[in-house]
Formats: structure tokens, sequence, C-alpha cells
């Protein structure tokens, strides 16, 4: 009889450690997260089946080696170069049914479409819908990471992309130093044929101040609109336009505007394109960005 009861409780001990186990497995699975605009996104398991609305959200995905997560991702998506391959859901005016028809596990949204009607739609099919903080600085383009790390589960991931990116942070810096001060160069980044341009708190005009450039908009905030007047005023040194995918002829535009001859950069023929893609999405290419751009303001120290 003894030998029966110790049996017995052995058992039932072996099936409580298992069930622990498990306990604890799906507790580490389940995620439970705060998004950017308070709302608590709890899920019980990792999510299998993702959608993303905006490009940057994609490539973080990707980056974390969570790309294969992905079901659904916005017109706009053309990085890594397989994303072609998921299924397009709309640009800005996302198609609803069609991310509802995917049965995603989560759609991760972004502050600049957060309070799109079609969310609450979504969110009325009992999908899930995060909203990943839209990035102003490097810092909180780091927290957009950290954040879709949390729900993708690859917090580790997370932590070595950050350091390899602010590893090349650093090392631009350092080179940058060695700049004089009376050498700087002032830049005018062109967003836009209309004049738009990025001032302050942004995370551009971060990205010129790693490598010791001037803002030609530096006095303004967020993506202000110039006169042609102002941005003559200006003087750059360089110019940098964000938008030849659309308009293949940009440069030369530039560089034959009537009124510009007395620019330096136009003067000196520093007028050049960069891919607007890793200037304008903050996320993992945002490096690839900095470093042309120092290559191209300052290549006698950047090459």
């Amino acid at each position: 009889m003894k030998k029966w009861l110790s049996q017995l409780m052995f058992v039932l001990l072996a099936i409580g450690l298992l069930a622990g186990c498990g306990a604890d497995t799906q507790q580490e699975d389940a995620v439970n997260v705060t998004d950017a605009v308070d709302n608590e996104i709890v899920l019980e398991e990792e999510p299998e089946r993702i959608v993303s609305l905006i490009p940057s959200n994609t490539e973080i995905l990707y980056a974390l080696g969570a790309g294969d997560k992905l079901v659904g991702r916005s017109d706009h998506d053309n990085y890594p170069p397989e994303v072609v391959d998921v299924e397009p859901i709309g640009g800005f005016e996302f198609d609803v049914e069609k991310i509802i028809s995917l049965q995603p596990d989560i759609v991760l949204a972004h502050g600049s479409n957060a309070t799109a009607e079609g969310l609450d739609q979504i969110r009325g099919a009992d999908i899930q819908v995060a909203v990943v903080n839209d990035a102003n600085s490097f810092e909180d383009m780091y927290r957009a990471i950290n954040f879709i790390a949390e729900i993708t589960n690859t917090q580790e991931q997370a932590e070595q992309l950050i350091s390899d990116m602010e590893a090349r942070f650093a090392e631009l810096r350092e080179q940058a130093a060695a700049i004089p001060e009376e050498e700087r160069q002032t830049v005018w980044i062109e967003i836009s044929n209309d004049l738009y341009t990025t001032g302050k708190d942004t995370f551009m005009h971060e990205m010129l101040e790693t490598i010791h450039a001037e803002n030609a908009a530096g006095d303004t905030s967020g993506w202000p609109q110039f006169s042609e007047e102002q941005v003559i005023a200006e003087n750059p040194d360089v110019i940098i336009g964000t938008y030849s995918s659309w308009v293949p002829d940009m440069v030369e535009q530039i560089l034959n505007r009537p009124g510009w001859q007395d620019v330096t950069a136009v003067q000196e023929e520093r007028v050049h394109a960069i891919d607007e893609d890793i200037v304008s999405r903050p996320g993992p290419r945002v490096v690839e960005g900095v470093e042309q751009l120092a290559k191209y303001i300052y290549p006698e120290v950047f090459n």
C-alpha cells in the first residue's frame, strides 16, 4: 500500500511539474504590451500571421528575422526584395476587407495612420491592432524596434541590431569629429520639388547632426515648406534631393532652376540624389542613409 501511494505521489508530482513547465512556456510565448496610443495588446501566444501597414515596420520585421510571419504588406514595401511576394493590402488607404481575409494574429499600424477609421473596423473583426510609435529621433527608432521585438519575441535580435546600429553611428561621429568648425557644410535636403524639407525635431535632422553637417532649415521644426527665395538666401553648400524615384532628372532640374545660379551648391555642382527609402524610413537602413549623406557632403573625410 505504501509503495502504491509513493508511486501515485510521484506521478502526481511529475504531472504537476510538467503542467508548470507548460504554463511557463505559455507565459513566455504570450504577448502583453501597450502600444503607442496606450492600447493594451494581449495575445496568448506569439503571433504567426502579421500584417504591416507601413514600410518601416516591415523592414524592422525582416531585420529581426520575423519576415516569414508577414502575410500582408503595404503597396509601398519594396525591401528586402522578397517582400514583393507578400500579399499587398493597399497604400495609406488600406483595404480593410483584404486585411481581414488574411486572418492575421496582429496588424502593425503606425502613428501616421493611428486614427484611421479602418483600424477600428479591423479591431471590430476581433483582430489585434498594435500602433507602432512615430519616430522623430534615433531613440524613437530604437523604441519602435524594441516594441516590434516584444510582439515577435525577438528581443535578443533587437538588442544586437540596435547595438550594431549604434556602433556604426559612433564610428561616423568619430570621423566627423575631425571636421573643423569653419569647414562644416550647410545642407539643404529637398523632400519634394515643392520645396518641402526637414527641420529640427526629426530623425533626418539628427542624421545631419551625426556627421557635423548644418541643416539649412535647422531653425524650423518638423517638415516645413520653403520658398525659393528662402532657399537661395540660405545659400547651401550641398543640396540633397530625396525624390529622384519619381522625378528622374531631379538633379538637372535643380541645377537649372532660374535664379539659383549663385547658390554655392549649384555653382559647384554639389547637388545629389539619394535613395529616399534609406533616409525617410525610420528603421535599420537609416545607418546606410547617414553613411551615404556623409560621402556626398564630406567626400574627403568619408570615402
